[in-house]
């Protein structure tokens, strides 16, 4: 369910992502909006920063968690210029926002020359298929980090 609020959000998502083109940027802006504030906004920062994980979505959330201090964004909505691709949509799962409402989808960012197509296909097949070698070498000691993270009392879950 939708409202004119969100159109509003959105509409602000959409002219941060044009105006971080006009900056050299990529065509991708997002927000983290709880209430009525925003808390944070991101650009699309992966040619500036030399960094593939400098999505609009997951700058905005980083920002987020850092201006609340908190890793659970739980009674937030990330807004967002275009639909999430599959790390961006993953991040807004384990930051618990809310709500994710985007503007354009991904065949539109498909025909902007954004396909990720691709990696929503690669992420349904199993890793020995996918164009980066992904193998499990099991250690004896493979589990030792989840037996000690199970067994800390002091553990902040999340």
């Amino acid at each position: 369910m939708t409202s004119t609020i969100d159109e509003r959000w959105l509409q602000h998502a959409v002219d941060l992502a044009t105006a971080n083109v006009a900056a050299g940027g990529g065509p991708f802006g997002a927000l983290v909006v709880r209430g009525d504030a925003v808390v944070a906004s991101g650009v699309n920062r992966v040619t500036r920063d030399l960094d593939p994980t400098a999505h609009a979505e997951v700058t905005a959330i980083r920002a987020a968690c850092r201006e609340l201090r908190t890793f659970s964004l739980a009674g937030c909505t990330l807004y967002t210029s275009c639909e999430p691709c599959p790390m961006c949509a993953t991040s807004a799962l384990w930051a618990r926002l809310d709500r994710v409402v985007f503007a354009a989808n991904r065949h539109d960012a498909a025909e902007g020359g954004f396909d990720d197509r691709a990696f929503y296909d690669l992420l349904a097949a199993e890793p020995p298929s996918w164009p980066t070698a992904v193998h499990e070498l099991r250690l004896g000691t493979a589990v030792a980090p989840f037996t000690a993270w199970r067994d800390n009392p002091l553990r902040v879950d999340y």
